[in-house]
C-alpha cells in the first residue's frame, strides 16, 4: 500500500490513470481497520459538509494517526461548497499584484493544492491554500475601484475542465512530493476569564450559581471571571483565556468562540480539537480502539453496510448518534424491528452511526481530569426505572440518576488508569471520562468535553479547590503561551 491515499467517493471521479495504486474509495478507507503507519490521506470527497462522508474520511484519519488534507480543523469552515473565511486576507497579495487592466472585470481562478494556471495570482493561490487548507478552490474576485475577493467555494474532482488535465496532475504530483507541515496556529497571553455560557440552556454543564462561586475564588486569586453569550464573539479578545460552559457541538457558536480563542492565542477550555474529537463518537471509538483503550464491542453501520447487520447482533443493542450529547441520540433496541426502526431515523441525519453491546450497571464512573491529570471522581447513577443517567421524556422535560462524589484516593486503580489513559489521547483540556466496571473489566464509554461541575455534585469532596484547580490551569497556559506569542510579534 503506498503511503499516501488519495480518497473519492466513486471510484469513476478520479478520471486519470493511477499507476501507483494511490486511489481507494471513501467507503474503501472507511471500512480499513488501518493504513500504513502516519500515511497521507488526500481527501477528495465530493463534499465536506459536517457528517458527510468527506467528513469522516479526514476524521478518521486523525484518529488513526494519518495526516490528511482537507483536516477536521479546516472543514469547520466550509459550510455546503461555500468556504467561510475572512477575505481581508488576501488583501496583501492582491495589493501586490502586476498589471492586470487586461482582464476583465470579474474573474473565477482554479486553485489546485495551491497552485493556478496564471502565475500573477501565485501569492494569492499559495496563500489561500495554507490558510484554507483545502486541496482544490474556486477564487472568485472582482474589480470596483481595485481587485478584491468576494467568494471562495470548494471544488470536486468533477469541476477539473478537461482542458486543465495535465496541469491538475502536475499540481497532485508536486504536492505529493512535497514534505507535509501541520499548519501553525498563531498565538498571545496573561487576567481576565470569560466564561461562555447560554442563559437558555436546559442542561448547562455548570449551573448559574456554580459560576458565581467561580467568580469568587477568582477574586481571591486576582483574576476577574466574567460571563458572556454568543453576542460577546466580537469582544471576545478583551479578555485573556475562555472557559466555554454551555454544550458544544461543531455546527456552533461555541465552537467559532473556541477557534477565535485559539486563533488569538487565548488558553481555551473547550478547545476546538477537543470539542471535534469528543463530539464524535465515530472518531473517539476509533482512536480508544486504535490504542488498546478498552471499550464496549462496537460496529460502525452505514447504508451500505446495514444489510444483515441484525444477524450478527446480540440483543439488546446500544445504537448512538456521533454527535449525540446528554443521552440524546443515543437508543436501545430490544430486537430486530426495533433496530431496523432506529437505524433507518438515525441514517437520515449521519453517514455512520454505531451499534454497541449493551452493558447494565448500576451507576457510571465519571472521572474528571485537567491536563493529563484526574481532577475529581463521581459515581452517575441511573435514572429509576431507566437504562440510562439521563431520561428524556416527550414533553420535553428530562429526569436525572443521582450524582456521588468519590474521593481520587477511593476510586479503583483500575478505573483510573483507564480514565487517564483515554483522557490523554484527546489532549490537555478538561475531559469527564465516563466508565462502566463490571466483572469482565472497566470499559470507557464516553470521553466528553465541557463536563458538568456543580456546586455540591462533582465538587462535593474537594470543594473551592476543584475551581482553583481550573483557575490555576488558565494561569500556567497563558504563561506557557505567552514566549511563542512574543516571539511571532516580533518577527511581524
Amino acid at each position: 500500500m503506498p503511503s499516501h491515499l488519495i480518497v473519492v467517493d466513486k471510484r469513476k471521479d478520479f478520471r486519470w490513470p493511477d499507476p501507483g495504486g494511490r486511489i481507494v474509495t471513501a467507503n474503501d478507507y472507511l471500512a480499513q481497520s488501518k493504513t500504513l503507519p502516519h500515511s497521507r490521506i488526500i481527501n477528495l470527497c465530493r463534499g465536506y459538509g459536517y457528517l458527510s462522508t468527506g467528513y469522516y474520511v479526514s476524521l478518521l484519519a486523525e484518529a488513526r494517526g494519518d495526516r490528511a488534507v482537507p483536516d477536521i480543523a479546516a472543514m469547520a469552515g466550509m459550510y455546503r461548497r461555500e468556504v467561510h473565511t475572512d477575505h481581508d486576507m488576501f488583501d496583501r497579495p492582491l495589493a501586490h499584484m502586476p498589471d492586470l487592466s487586461c482582464l476583465e472585470n470579474a474573474v473565477s481562478l482554479h486553485v489546485y493544492f495551491g497552485e493556478v494556471e496564471d502565475q500573477r495570482f501565485h501569492e494569492l493561490a499559495q496563500r489561500a491554500f495554507k490558510r484554507l487548507r483545502c486541496p482544490l478552490l474556486r477564487i472568485d474576485l472582482e474589480r470596483t475601484d481595485g481587485w478584491r475577493v468576494v467568494d471562495v467555494h470548494t471544488l470536486d474532482l468533477r469541476d477539473v475542465p478537461a482542458e486543465q488535465d495535465d496541469f491538475f496532475l502536475h499540481c497532485l504530483d508536486v504536492y505529493v512530493q512535497r514534505r507535509w507541515q501541520r499548519p501553525k496556529m498563531t498565538s498571545t497571553s496573561h487576567f481576565d476569564l470569560a466564561v461562555l455560557r447560554d442563559p437558555n440552556d436546559p442542561l448547562p454543564p455548570s449551573k448559574p450559581e456554580t459560576l458565581r462561586r467561580l467568580a469568587e475564588v477568582g477574586r481571591a486569586m486576582d483574576v476577574n471571571v466574567v460571563e458572556i453569550d454568543r453576542k460577546d464573539y466580537r469582544r471576545l479578545t478583551q479578555f485573556d483565556a475562555l472557559f466555554i460552559r454551555e454544550t458544544t457541538a461543531v455546527p456552533h457558536h461555541s465552537f467559532r468562540f473556541a477557534r477565535k480563542a485559539e486563533r488569538e492565542g487565548m488558553p481555551v477550555i473547550d478547545d476546538p480539537t477537543s470539542i471535534i474529537r469528543c463530539t464524535n463518537k465515530v472518531y473517539l471509538e476509533e482512536l480508544l480502539r486504535g490504542h488498546g483503550v478498552p471499550t464496549p464491542n462496537t460496529r460502525f453501520l452505514t447504508r451500505r453496510s446495514r444489510e444483515g447487520i441484525e444477524d450478527a447482533c446480540a440483543f439488546p443493542v446500544v445504537v448512538k448518534i456521533p454527535d449525540g450529547a446528554f443521552s440524546i441520540g443515543v437508543e436501545k433496541a430490544g430486537d430486530r424491528r426495533q433496530l431496523h426502526d432506529i437505524a433507518e431515523r438515525m441514517l437520515k441525519h449521519s453517514e455512520i452511526i454505531l451499534l454497541q453491546d449493551f452493558i447494565a450497571t448500576e451507576f457510571d464512573w465519571r472521572i474528571g481530569v485537567l491536563d493529563g491529570q484526574p481532577l475529581f471522581a463521581a459515581r452517575y447513577f441511573m435514572c429509576k426505572h431507566h437504562w440510562q443517567i439521563l431520561k428524556h421524556d416527550a414533553d420535553g422535560t428530562h429526569a436525572e440518576g443521582a450524582t456521588q462524589a468519590i474521593a481520587l484516593a477511593d476510586v479503583p486503580p483500575k478505573v483510573l488508569d483507564v480514565a487517564l489513559r483515554a483522557a490523554r489521547l484527546v489532549g490537555r483540556g478538561l475531559y469527564g471520562v465516563d466508565l462502566k466496571e463490571t466483572a469482565n473489566g472497566v470499559f470507557v464509554m464516553e470521553v466528553n468535553d465541557n463536563p458538568n461541575i456543580d456546586i455540591g455534585m462533582e465538587d462535593a469532596v474537594i470543594g473551592d479547590e476543584l475551581y482553583r484547580c481550573l483557575l490555576r490551569y488558565f494561569l500556567r497556559r497563558a504563561e506557557e503561551m505567552r514566549p511563542r506569542s512574543f516571539a511571532l510579534k516580533a518577527a511581524c
